[in-house]
């Protein structure tokens, strides 16, 4: 970096014993420094964009007499190197025009905060965006939502697969879709409402029944992740267990999620982690298990979606923070009720990554 500063964000916090605590515990990107010499809070004072690395090594080595060369250069690195700092003047990005770099620029806003990589123009996660294509199955309560959110975030390739019409019973909680459309077909006016939320992505879709898992292989077949919000046909084997085999073949993370009344769940499977035949089976049985259940609201289904989404994204740019294998949630009966279900590999599972 030129003229490094510590994100805004990420401001540093010098506790009572020396300890300098860095991106704010409650957004899970703390790290903390034991610091009883004051070396790397005079380091990040003087982390304001207006000194290079250089300079700021040189500044310390003439404010700490016992600091050698060699110390005061690993500090600044280590520093660099942390995530929590930034480029006062970033390079330029030619993978973005102006147009989306205007359209996006609160997303990145957000990426430049969560995000620990050192970058050169903080538009990196944008462009993975961009350059994704996904696969999405089932145009329900929790797929128009998350199609919604994939698409306004920029995904650059969005296919869409659902074999149903839109009835009057899905208004009260598919976005997508307004009383002019009872009897669409629900992939034809989820391509047309998606491609007016942002023209410069490909939507494509078709109204296929998924009958096997020979056809999800089919359809996974070139995308990077598989977004699956379909519950049918349900479990034991039905299409989240065709998912599981074929992205498992296929070597490419999936996201399923839904509701079972006020529980809303989600999980996230692919390389890295045990697959979603060995979590699920760790998971006591329970009313609805499966999302089949059909009491379901607006907002039950839109925090389903979302959270698919989000997990999408988290895979696409690589900002992931839990290596996949896992189902998380919450209750909206119950705020401290939060979901967060893990469980290893079974002996001769043929599917774990």
């Amino acid at each position: 970096m030129r003229f490094p500063r510590v994100k805004p964000e990420h401001a540093p916090q010098r506790l009572g014993d020396g300890t300098i605590r860095l991106g704010g515990a409650m957004f899970g990107l703390a790290t903390e420094i034991h610091d009883a010499d004051g070396h790397a809070w005079s380091a990040l004072t003087l982390m304001d964009g207006t000194r290079a690395p250089a300079e700021i090594a040189a500044e310390l080595l003439a404010g700490f007499a016992m600091l050698t060369q060699e110390e005061a250069d690993e500090l600044v690195a280590a520093l660099l190197a942390s995530g929590h700092v930034e480029e006062t003047a970033p390079g330029p990005c030619d993978e973005l025009g102006e147009r989306e770099k205007e359209r996006y620029s609160r997303s990145r806003d957000y990426f430049r905060w969560v995000d620990l990589t050192p970058r050169d123009h903080g538009w990196e996660p944008q462009v993975r965006l961009k350059s994704a294509r996904v696969l999405l199955i089932g145009l329900g309560g929790t797929g128009t939502h998350a199609a919604w959110s994939l698409a306004a975030s920029g995904v650059g390739r969005l296919h869409l697969v659902d074999p149903d019409v839109v009835e009057l019973s899905n208004l009260n909680r598919q976005v997508l879709y307004t009383e002019p459309d009872v009897g669409r077909p629900k992939v034809e006016a989820a391509v047309e409402r998606l491609r007016r939320v942002n023209s410069d992505i490909s939507v494509t879709g078709e109204p296929l029944t998924v009958d096997g898992p020979d056809a999800l292989a089919r359809l996974i077949d070139g995308f990077d992740v598989l977004a699956l919000c379909a519950d049918r046909p349900g479990e034991p084997d039905g299409i989240r267990t065709w998912a599981n085999r074929a992205c498992a073949r296929a070597g490419i993370p999936w996201v399923t999620g839904g509701y079972n009344g006020p529980l809303v769940s989600v999980g996230v499977f692919g390389p890295g982690g045990p697959c979603f035949a060995c979590v699920r089976a760790g998971i006591p049985p329970q009313p609805g298990d499966g999302y089949a259940w059909p009491g379901v609201t607006g907002m039950s289904a839109g925090l389903s979606g979302q959270l698919v989404a989000y997990d999408v994204v988290q895979l696409l740019t690589g900002l992931s923070v839990t290596p996949p294998g896992y189902f998380h949630g919450l209750s909206l009966l119950d705020p401290d009720a939060h979901v967060f279900a893990r469980y290893p590999t079974r002996s001769g599972c043929n599917f774990c990554y």
